[in-house]
């Protein structure tokens, strides 16, 4: 089996070769990663581990992200929806991370102020050579967005501010209300011109929406039904009219809405964060399994950081006796953090059955 063939059997549940896998690691950790194995792109070690995954992105030909005097910047599409929140690079035990130190519209009251803003629109983006990408990638399985489509909760966030966000999505803020319309059309446009540029290629879509927190729902279950649903199914039928599959990245402990998103039409869940509550990867597959494919499962918020190889080994042989014919894609919970060890990392790659690169030989194809 190819990449693509692997995917997708695993996804009709008609048995693979080897389990699928997908792979999140942070800037630090994919570093580390293509210095073991000798390579100069993280596509190359991507091949290296084994990953059977590749996304399908328009070219982005908006106006540049900034850089301020004090040091701020902007971060441009895909990674991020730019609406004018700016970041720096924060130290915290040790860990780099980026996060926001101005948001434009955490003090504004009247959601026709918003019409003012210059939002990105999807003539900032080049879907010309969609065709020639998905031709490359033919291979493995075709990935258009990311966790950033959608996102209302945390995209919107990083303009609004957390604690308004969520205020939002208990009194009906209007300004929230109407970030998520303009965030909305945006994606839903951005994501069938890519559909449509691909000609039927795309295998699945990739969007966000982290529902949980560590310990249960970040918003009511009615809150998502009357704001967040109504877009998803919006979104969903016409990404399936398309013939592709929806994956959702939901961190923490997302449960109380799985019946939902089944229900919406969800393809795909990850990246099953097993250490909140109802996050039990044996519950979900035994309650959801014949309709809900799940994605990651392997915790790197502790296990991934303490355990030793052998141990990492059992919990991936576990997970292969739990999905002998498909319906989980292996990986970790979240972005690996670099405090899990890299022989860590190796382990449950290697146990999985999709390193191709030998310790001693590692593969030199650099930009494949």
């Amino acid at each position: 089996m190819n990449h693509r063939e692997r995917v997708l059997s695993a996804l009709e549940r008609k048995g693979y070769d080897r389990i699928p896998v997908r792979h999140f690691g942070e800037p630090e950790v994919n570093q580390a990663l293509m210095q073991h194995f000798g390579v100069d792109s993280e596509l190359a070690m991507l091949d290296c581990i084994g990953d059977d995954f590749r996304y399908i992105w328009p070219d982005y030909i908006g106006p540049p992200p900034q850089t301020f005097p004090d040091g701020s910047f902007e971060i441009a599409w895909p990674w991020r929806w730019q609406s004018g929140e700016r970041y720096k690079i924060v130290e915290v035990g040790g860990k780099k991370y980026t996060e926001e130190v101005y948001r434009p519209f955490v003090d504004l009251k009247d959601p026709d102020e918003l019409a003012k803003y210059p939002f990105p629109t999807v003539d900032w983006l080049d879907y010309s050579k969609i065709k020639q990408k998905v031709q490359l990638n033919a291979q493995y399985t075709r990935m258009a967005g990311y966790g950033n489509v959608l996102n209302f909760i945390a995209g919107i966030s990083h303009s609004l501010g957390m604690e308004r966000t969520l205020a939002g999505f208990a009194t009906g803020d209007p300004v929230l209300l109407a970030l998520m319309d303009v965030k909305f059309k945006f994606h839903c446009e951005e994501i069938e011109k890519t559909l449509q540029a691909a000609e039927g290629a795309i295998d699945l879509v990739g969007i966000g929406e982290d529902l949980g927190t560590q310990r249960g729902p970040l918003i009511s279950p009615r809150a998502f039904d009357k704001y967040i649903a109504p877009y998803l199914d919006r979104f969903f039928r016409m990404v399936h009219g398309y013939g592709a599959r929806i994956s959702m990245h939901c961190c923490g402990s997302s449960r109380a809405f799985v019946p939902r998103l089944v229900e919406l039409g969800l393809d795909i869940l990850e990246v099953i964060q097993v250490s909140c509550p109802g996050m039990n990867l044996a519950q979900l597959r035994a309650e959801f399994g014949q309709r809900l494919c799940l994605s990651g499962s392997m915790d790197v918020q502790g296990f991934m950081v303490t355990e030793t190889p052998l141990g990492i080994e059992r919990e991936v042989r576990r997970r292969l006796e739990m999905f002998p014919d498909g319906g989980l894609i292996l990986g970790p919970s979240h972005l690996i953090q670099p405090d899990v060890p890299l022989e860590n990392i190796l382990t449950m790659y290697r146990a999985a059955g999709s390193l191709e690169c030998s310790d001693s030989a590692p593969d030199a194809r650099g930009t494949a």
